[in-house]
C-alpha cells in the first residue's frame, strides 16, 4: 500500500498541487467577480507575487514564511497604485483596462535583468509542501466565509445587484471595490509564490493573457453565487488536460467554448445552490408519486 501511494504522489503531485493553486487563483477572481468587478489581472498579480518570493527565496536567507508574506504584499501595493484610477471604469472597459496592466507587467519583466529576461528565474528553492497549500486555501476558505456574511461580503452584494442603488443607501462603492481588488491580489500573489516554489522555475509566459482567461473561467465554470463553485471549477478544469491529454494543444480553445456555454446556459455555474435545491425536490416528489 505505501509502495503505490508511493508511486501515485510521485506521478501526480504536481496534479494535486495545481489543484490547490488553481484554487485560490478561482477564490482570487471570485472575490472581485463578487462586487461586480470584471478584472482580468489575477495572472499578473500571480506573478508579481512569483516573482517577488523567488528572488527573495534566491538572493536572501529569509524564511519561506517572509517570501510568501512578500508575494502577498506586493501584488497588493500595485493593485492599490492600479485600483485607485482604473476602478472608476466598468464592465468591458474595465476588463480591457486589467488585461493592459497584464500585459505592461508581463514586457517590464520580460525586460528587467533582475527577474532573469526572457529566460525567467531557474533554480528557485523547492520549498512548498502539500501541507503549505492546504492551510493556506483552508484559511483563505474561511476568510472568505466570514467575509461574505459580514458587512463587507453584503456591500459587495449590494454593489453587484445596483451600483446606483448601493450608492444612494451610503456605501462606499469605491472604497470597497478596491477592497475586492487588493484582497484578490493577495490571494493571486500568494499562489504565486507558492507556485514558484514547487515547480522551480518561472517565466513571463506563465503569466500571459490566456492565463487570466484560464483563471476567469475557472470560476465562472464552478459559479460564483458561493465558495464552493469557484474550487469545484478550479478541480474539474486541472484535472481536464490530464484527463484529455490528446487535445492539450487544444486547451485555450476548449476553456473558450466552456465559458460561453457556461455563460450561454449556466449563468450561474454548474454549483447553483437554487437550482440544485429544485432538481432535488424534483427528484423527491415525482420518487413520492412513483412510490403512491
Amino acid at each position: 500500500m505505501l509502495e503505490w501511494w508511493d508511486g501515485f504522489w510521485a506521478i501526480y503531485s504536481t496534479v494535486i498541487f495545481g489543484i490547490g493553486i488553481n484554487a485560490m487563483l478561482a477564490l482570487s477572481i471570485y472575490l472581485t467577480l463578487s462586487c461586480g468587478l470584471l478584472s482580468l489581472a489575477n495572472a499578473a498579480f500571480m506573478g508579481i507575487g512569483a516573482y517577488a518570493a523567488s528572488m527573495i527565496s534566491m538572493q536572501t536567507e529569509l524564511a519561506f514564511p517572509v517570501a510568501l508574506l512578500a508575494a502577498g504584499i506586493a501584488p497588493a501595493l500595485v493593485a492599490l497604485a492600479v485600483g485607485i484610477p482604473t476602478l472608476r471604469l466598468s464592465g468591458v472597459y474595465l476588463a480591457m483596462a486589467t488585461l493592459g496592466f497584464g500585459e505592461v507587467v508581463r514586457v517590464v519583466v520580460l525586460n528587467m535583468e533582475i527577474t532573469g529576461g526572457p529566460m525567467g528565474l531557474n533554480g528557485i528553492p523547492l520549498k512548498t509542501e502539500w501541507w503549505h497549500i492546504v492551510f493556506i486555501l483552508g484559511a483563505t476558505l474561511f476568510i472568505l466565509a466570514r467575509l461574505r456574511r459580514s458587512k463587507t461580503g453584503r456591500a459587495f452584494e449590494a454593489i453587484k445587484e445596483d451600483e446606483i442603488a448601493a450608492r444612494l443607501m451610503g456605501v462606499n462603492v469605491a472604497g470597497y471595490k478596491l477592497l475586492a481588488f487588493v484582497l484578490g491580489a493577495v490571494i493571486a500573489g500568494i499562489a504565486g509564490g507558492l507556485n514558484a516554489h514547487y515547480t522551480f522555475t518561472i517565466g513571463p509566459g506563465n503569466y500571459a493573457f490566456e492565463n487570466a482567461v484560464d483563471i476567469l473561467t475557472m470560476a465562472v465554470f464552478g459559479g460564483t453565487s458561493n465558495l464552493i463553485g469557484p474550487v469545484i471549477g478550479s478541480t474539474i478544469l486541472t484535472l481536464l488536460p490530464e484527463v484529455m491529454r490528446s487535445l492539450k494543444d487544444y486547451r485555450l480553445a476548449a476553456n473558450g467554448l466552456i465559458l460561453i456555454i457556461v455563460i450561454l446556459y449556466l449563468p450561474k455555474g454548474i454549483w447553483d445552490p437554487a437550482k440544485i435545491r429544485a432538481l432535488r425536490r424534483k427528484f423527491t416528489s415525482r420518487k413520492s408519486e412513483e412510490v403512491a
